[in-house]
């Protein structure tokens, strides 16, 4: 299973490759992880790519590209991988390509988790996170419900923040949409319902 998740921040994509990663052992590969990783550790990726997520703008395409194709070179990835956050642009996906076609790895699907943008900005102004484990919960979390640790609000998910990565998101990555439908590998899903109903026809559509 070779797939690409394609939608607007916030609107499940997450959420739906654990659930992948949880039944079919998968490897998860998000760019969102690794650039968070890389910022906390003060790496040199980390230090170029910090001041363009505070501002809720893309991490340019060839910082990313050089870090996805050492991640797409690790051995975990042999049986198949799930990329979120990568392609966010047409340039990222023809670089994709390439790389599949140097690893002999061709893509399966492109799946689109559909949302309204006026859900997500509810979605991700509310959402919060676990400073211990990482739990992703609401504003109606006090304390973590995983483990108890505190519950904060990451810098990026302000709501100025969050419509400009939406804006970000329509200029930049909406093309995406085309250039997999396009190629026959666009599968799309209503990603505003229950995560298991959601799950159900993701599952369905990549025929597992």
């Amino acid at each position: 299973m070779n797939i690409v998740l394609l939608g607007a921040p916030g609107a499940g994509k997450g959420t739906q490759a654990a659930k992948l990663v949880e039944e079919f052992a998968t490897p998860h590969i998000s760019t969102g992880d690794i650039l968070r990783a890389a910022v906390k550790n003060q790496t040199e990726l980390g230090k170029k790519a910090k001041g363009y997520m505070d501002a809720g703008d893309l991490v340019p395409d060839s910082l990313i590209i050089d870090l996805m194709d050492e991640r797409l070179r690790e051995p975990d990835c042999e049986k198949g991988f799930i990329l979120d956050g990568f392609p966010r642009t047409t340039a990222q996906a023809v670089a994709l390509d390439d790389m599949l076609v140097r690893l002999e790895r061709p893509l399966d699907a492109a799946l689109l988790v559909d949302v309204d943008p006026e859900v997500i900005i509810k979605r991700l102004t509310e959402r919060r996170c676990c400073k211990e484990c990482g739990y992703i919960g609401t504003a109606a979390d006090a304390t973590c419900p995983k483990c108890g640790g505190e519950m904060y609000q990451r810098d990026d998910d302000n709501e100025t923040t969050v419509r400009n990565r939406l804006d970000v998101y329509a200029k930049s990555t909406s093309p995406l949409i085309d250039y997999y439908k396009g190629k026959g590998l666009l599968k799309s899903v209503d990603g505003d319902r229950p995560v298991d109903t959601v799950y159900v026809d993701v599952k369905a559509l990549l025929g597992l």
